[in-house]
């Protein structure tokens, strides 16, 4: 098959998908779950010691001993996984979500709290998403991150727009337990017991991989044609990973300026080209990669290189291994900054354990 066909059998694919139906909302509105001002700064229980030593963490130097005894310890921000949007391309984010259990992220602040699905489909309502990032902020006092794959990276993007305000002045706040909108559209800060809307809420990190493309022709991502590749300021740290060779996201060799995603005002953003040899479809089958030794040490040692190109990997280290290491590199860090952010505002508003 030559290259134009191949093109076509990609669009005509994603097309299709993007037909399909989205999944059911909850069929009435949830119970109002917001918890009493400083419910979540006292349910923190943590002895002096363990605190001071989550506080003494770096943030950017996060040891494999560090995961297994202090994190082990220490509060979770919940991470939302979205896979792509072709059946059953859920399972690779499946695998994404094991790998970062085996490096050790506790498993509860990865799956869904209601239905228990490890990742969420880009044919979700991003504003439903969007209400649940506040629902986890304000009963885990630690703001979530997000990592897409393919369409779902999109998606990513997609979320942080609706927290901007991008589509509506007010959003829900959504329930992932009851899978239905609450009737309000402010939460409960949980570090200073002030209401505040869903809107202008921002996630501590969030990443996309292989995204764009093709499946911006679908029409659940039409409003995304101009945003994709521009981060607005409702995430801390974003990370944009493009493949040197992409077909469905339209990433080729020599070809730079429409890969790359920038900022428009005050969100950290860096470009990550993984190798063309990664597939799109595969880049997140990852969970062997924690049950390796060779491949968990070198993950476990990684630090992001300065430019766009990764770091090399040793000859002999399984396929994915840049995603991977690059990925688990800032959850650890981001795991560690919003832990400490909510010691500190827990000593701040009640005083030291």
């Amino acid at each position: 098959m030559n290259v134009a066909l191949r093109i076509f059998a990609v669009l005509l694919t994603v097309v299709v998908a993007g037909c399909a139906t989205r999944p059911p909302a909850g069929s009435g509105p949830a119970p109002d779950s917001r918890p009493q001002a400083q419910a979540v700064l006292r349910a923190l229980a943590l002895d002096r010691a363990t605190e001071d030593r989550i506080l003494a963490l770096d943030p950017l130097k996060v040891t494999a001993a560090d995961v297994g005894t202090t994190l082990a310890a220490a509060p979770t921000p919940h991470i939302v996984l979205l896979h792509g949007g072709i059946f059953p391309v859920h399972l690779l984010m499946t695998s994404a979500g094991r790998f970062l259990t085996g490096m050790g992220y506790p498993e509860s602040a990865l799956r869904n709290p209601g239905d228990r699905r490890w990742s969420h489909s880009p044919y979700e309502y991003s504003d439903q998403l969007a209400g649940m990032v506040a629902w986890h902020y304000e009963h885990d006092g630690m703001r979530p991150m997000l990592i897409g794959h393919s369409q779902g990276g999109i998606q990513v993007v997609k979320v942080l727009y609706d927290l901007a305000g991008a589509y509506r002045d007010t959003l829900p706040v959504w329930n992932p337990v009851q899978d239905a909108a609450e009737e309000r559209t402010t939460i409960v800060d949980p570090l200073t017991g002030r209401e505040r809307p869903v809107v202008g809420l921002s996630v501590s990190y969030a990443s996309a991989v292989a995204a764009g493309g093709a499946a911006l022709l679908l029409p659940n991502q039409w409003s995304m044609a101009l945003r994709a590749r521009t981060i607005p300021d409702t995430v801390d740290e974003f990370t944009g990973f493009a493949l040197g060779v992409d077909l469905v996201a339209w990433t080729f060799a020599g070809q730079d300026g429409g890969r790359r995603y920038r900022h428009n005002g005050t969100a950290q953003v860096r470009n990550v080209l993984l190798p063309a040899s990664y597939s799109h479809v595969f880049v997140p089958l990852t969970h062997p990669l924690a049950r390796d030794p060779a491949a968990r040490e070198w993950i476990d040692a990684y630090v992001p290189a300065a430019g766009e190109v990764p770091p090399v990997p040793p000859d002999g280290l399984p396929v994915n291994i840049l995603w991977a290491a690059d990925i688990w590199y800032s959850v650890k860090k981001h795991w560690v900054l919003e832990a400490q952010r909510l010691i500190r505002a827990r000593r701040s508003t009640l005083g030291p354990p």
